[in-house]
């Protein structure tokens, strides 16, 4: 995409645009489907891969939203907390936090420090602890204490992104929106169900293209899928349930 910041002789590349080049149906950049591979067929991938992950643990959001703590506020501690930490790690400390302090007045009435010695084993938890204070405060004086399910309220916050948000909204507040974190970015281009080389370029891609029945789900399924089976280095193709379909893109040490 041109830059908006400096002059350019090239008109802006729009979205739409941008998500038809990326995708693997049209443009020069997409991979020819390999002709051993069964046509592409989302509904029933993503019943092969449902069937797959639950034996698996959920996904660190959906896994506390099932213990109770589905408020939109909550949701969007335990994704501040999830970043750039595992699951594993993330999950009992968001439990840890929201036993402490589940709404914004509560959290708002502890410190930055008091929140950090709750919160140390996920990582940056210092600049973590800062910004979950901050948003807790200004949900209570803005908001009156209940954040709105909408997604440019939740970026106006210092270090919310659209995954933390659409995902956030999604459990929550029940909004069809895509959350892309680097698993679902990971899989869908493995797949060759898209073709993005960023997450924020993969999200746009899917929304092109995913039936929206899928849009939150897909998150809830790939991350385990992705961590346990469709793994970054030496993925378990063997006993992939949708070998049949993928393209394996970039696969070159596979189990």
């Amino acid at each position: 995409m041109a830059r908006r910041d400096a002059p350019s002789r090239r008109a802006p590349v729009s979205a739409s645009a941008r998500v038809a080049r990326e995708s693997p149906l049209s443009g020069p950049a997409a991979t020819p489907p390999r002709p051993d591979k069964a046509p592409f067929d989302i509904t029933e991938v993503l019943g092969r891969i449902r069937e797959t992950v639950r034996h698996f643990a959920d996904a660190a959001m959906f896994a506390l939203a099932a213990r109770g703590h589905d408020s939109l506020f909550e949701q969007l501690v335990a994704c501040i907390l999830s970043i750039r930490t595992r699951d594993e790690v993330s999950l009992p400390v968001s439990l840890a936090l929201l036993q402490r302090a589940s709404t914004p007045d509560a959290l708002a009435r502890m410190s930055p420090e008091a929140i950090d010695a709750i919160i140390q084993p996920v990582t940056f938890h210092e600049p973590k602890a800062r910004q979950l204070h901050a948003i807790a405060v200004r949900t209570r004086d803005a908001f009156g204490g209940v954040l709105p399910c909408d997604a440019q309220v939740l970026q106006s916050f210092k270090g919310v992104g659209p995954k933390c948000a659409h995902l956030a909204l999604g459990i929550a507040c029940g909004h069809e929106a895509i959350s892309v974190d680097i698993h679902v970015h990971r899989v869908t281009n493995r797949w060759g169900y898209v073709q993005a080389r960023t997450p924020e370029a993969t999200m746009e891609a899917l929304e092109a293209r995913l039936p929206r029945d899928y849009w939150v789900e897909i998150n809830r399924l790939l991350v385990p899928f992705g961590k346990h089976v469709c793994t970054g280095t030496r993925p378990k193709c063997s006993t992939c349930p949708v070998l049949e379909f993928c393209q394996q893109v970039g696969v070159k040490d596979a189990r």
